[in-house]
């Protein structure tokens, strides 16, 4: 098993698709297809199931592709950041967010990186807490968001920022910043909220055990987009943090209102894997990361932490 065997797995499974992965490493079908079968020789099963539409992976397949595109990453990025060591910082970073926080975050960041580092490639990617985690343990990520706080983790992690949660409603609703909400009201109310993997849930469900107070649970919702054309569409509220939603308080299309008894905040950390230090590209991400953390803390968002 060669890394140039694994590469063409990696795009095949990728592309779906023998003739369009050639098309991409721009070499022929038939040996595209000889270091397939010579991987599966090597594996002892096959990794592929071919159709009429493409090829698709086998349960090893799919084992196979979760155990070394992490490891593959490393080593590419490795080669590039050696190559760069003389010059500008290059390179790919994968960078794990909440959806919530990536609403806020993606755009801004990625902008500083183009600016400052325009070699740099910045690839954001959303998940729940569990699978940001997982990526991270893989090197499918460089770094990772996560709720904190950071000593809740056997990672290297770091506090960034925390940020009140409000009560969300759709136009109409009544709701107003200057009127807060106790909790055990809003948890009358019928509520949106992610499912139970989703961090923003826990921390919800958290703050009401806590409370003692029941929350009635109209709707639930994975996507963030979904979760909040739910709130504006009048089928419920949601509790979120008002960065997020700031668009959509602009536009009047959703109303807000601090939680009080108790309020309710997210605390956001940073994290590392433990056995790697960042490459040249991935802490130049970092440092502008936590340069938009702190902007967004000028104006008045989040309330940054010293980890």
């Amino acid at each position: 098993m060669d890394l140039r065997q694994l590469r063409t797995f990696r795009e095949i499974a990728e592309a779906g698709s023998l003739s369009r992965a050639a098309d991409r490493l721009r070499i022929a079908q038939p040996a595209l297809s000889r270091q397939i079968r010579l991987l599966e020789a090597e594996a002892g099963l096959p990794l592929f199931t071919r159709h009429g539409r493409g090829m698709a992976l086998t349960e090893a397949g799919r084992e196979l592709l979760a155990r070394v595109a992490g490891p593959m990453r490393q080593l590419e990025r490795a080669v590039v950041e050696v190559r760069a060591l003389a010059g500008t910082i290059a390179g790919q970073v994968a960078l794990g967010m909440m959806p919530t926080v990536a609403a806020v975050l993606a755009g801004p960041l990625a902008r500083r990186v183009a600016e400052r580092h325009p070699e740099v490639s910045l690839r954001v990617v959303e998940g729940y807490t569990g699978h940001l985690i997982e990526w991270l343990q893989r090197g499918a990520t460089d770094a990772t968001l996560l709720y904190g706080p950071a000593t809740d983790f056997h990672l290297r992690a770091r506090d960034l920022f925390v940020e009140g949660l409000v009560l969300a409603g759709p136009a109409g609703s009544g709701l107003s910043p200057d009127q807060p909400v106790t909790l055990a009201a809003a948890a009358r109310l019928p509520l949106v909220l992610p499912s139970r993997p989703h961090g923003l849930r826990a921390i919800v469900e958290g703050a009401a055990a806590r409370a003692r107070v029941p929350l009635n649970l109209r709707h639930e919702a994975d996507s963030f987009l979904v979760l909040k054309d739910l709130v504006v569409c009048g089928l419920g509220f949601a509790i979120l943090p008002r960065s997020s939603i700031r668009r959509e308080e602009a536009e009047g299309r959703m109303l807000v209102a601090p939680l009080v008894r108790p309020a309710i905040r997210r605390q956001v950390v940073l994290a590392q894997p433990p056995d790697r230090a960042p490459g040249r590209a991935t802490q130049a991400v970092l440092d502008l990361l936590v340069e938009e953390v702190a902007a967004r803390a000028g104006e008045g968002d989040w309330q940054t932490l010293r980890g």
